[in-house]
């Protein structure tokens, strides 16, 4: 869900491809090249076509190519063509509401989970990524009462543990990205979600303009992300390239998400942050057409020249 849809709903109401040690710290001295990635608008119907298409882009890093259900003829195809070509598949999606008030569409979106994460370490995918989901009956990751509780905490380790063990992956991580009002909503509540969780494939999504929730974050954000990486970086397995502005003709703060570049987020401290960490994709994202992907992309290696960061 798009940020502009949160902030409207608020005011109403590593392994790449095989096993490696992706997500270790690099020497800071000589920063790692960072995987860049996005979507695909070019129709491919063949890996060799899907690698045309991600090379034609720049991209070093690739969403999931093929859905949940596809045959393991077909994600094998893809998976060697990838490490063929040193092409990081970063994430499957597994968007759901996992810990849905409503018992039957909770256990549709646990299921979900499951598939996904099946799918994300057959192919070799870095992760596996979903919210933790949220208590509101309307809006399966939209804020409610009960999502910033002890209650619902302990909901979403019993089920993210419940997850993880009916897979057992060996080749990717199971993740949660970080959202405004549902845990992990900070550094600090992941760490606690790691150690409640337990399991050695639980890691982190970061997404930082997610954790932008309050003006004093908003202009110190670069203070934020170095925080987040700082107590993360080990655990981080894929991150997301957005960014954020603040509304100056509102009486009451309001973000909205846009196209990297045109807002407030720090990306050279980002992309400096993420550079100590080997083959950390980095993958753009609610973006409408090729163009403003293309135009995000030639900001953020922009940035990356600016600072030394190889994209």
């Amino acid at each position: 869900m798009k940020r502009r849809n949160f902030i409207s709903l608020s005011a109403s109401g590593l392994a790449a491809l095989s096993v490696m040690p992706s997500g270790l710290a690099a020497n800071t001295s000589n920063p790692s090249p960072i995987r860049l990635g996005g979507p695909i608008f070019e129709k491919f119907g063949t890996p060799e076509e899907w690698i045309v298409a991600l090379r034609k882009l720049g991209y070093r890093a690739a969403y999931c190519p093929v859905s949940v259900g596809a045959s393991s003829e077909l994600i094998k195809a893809y998976r060697e063509i990838a490490a063929k070509n040193d092409m990081v598949i970063a994430e499957v999606g597994a968007w759901s509401n996992p810990i849905d008030p409503d018992k039957e569409k909770a256990e549709k979106a646990i299921q979900k989970c499951i598939d996904s994460l099946v799918l994300a370490d057959a192919i070799g995918a870095s992760c596996c990524v979903n919210v933790s989901g949220s208590r509101n009956p309307n809006h399966w990751a939209g804020p409610n009462k009960d999502n910033l509780t002890d209650a619902t905490f302990d909901l979403i380790v019993e089920t993210t543990q419940k997850i993880i063990d009916a897979v057992k992956p060996v080749r990717t991580w199971f993740t949660l990205e970080a959202m405004p009002w549902s845990y992990p909503d900070s550094a600090d509540s992941y760490l606690r979600l790691i150690k409640a969780i337990d399991r050695k494939q639980f890691g982190v999504h970061l997404d930082p303009m997610n954790l932008v929730t309050s003006p004093q974050i908003y202009y110190r954000n670069g203070e934020m992300i170095r925080s987040c990486f700082k107590k993360l970086g080990p655990q981080i397995r894929s991150c997301h390239a957005k960014d954020i502005s603040l509304r100056e003709d509102n009486a009451v703060p309001q973000f909205d998400e846009i196209l990297a570049g045109k807002g407030n987020l720090d990306y050279p401290v980002f992309l400096k942050e993420l550079a100590k960490l080997k083959d950390i994709p980095l993958m753009m994202e609610h973006l409408n057409t090729a163009e403003e992907y293309l135009q995000a992309a030639a900001y953020i290696r922009s940035v990356g020249k600016a600072v030394g960061v190889e994209m």
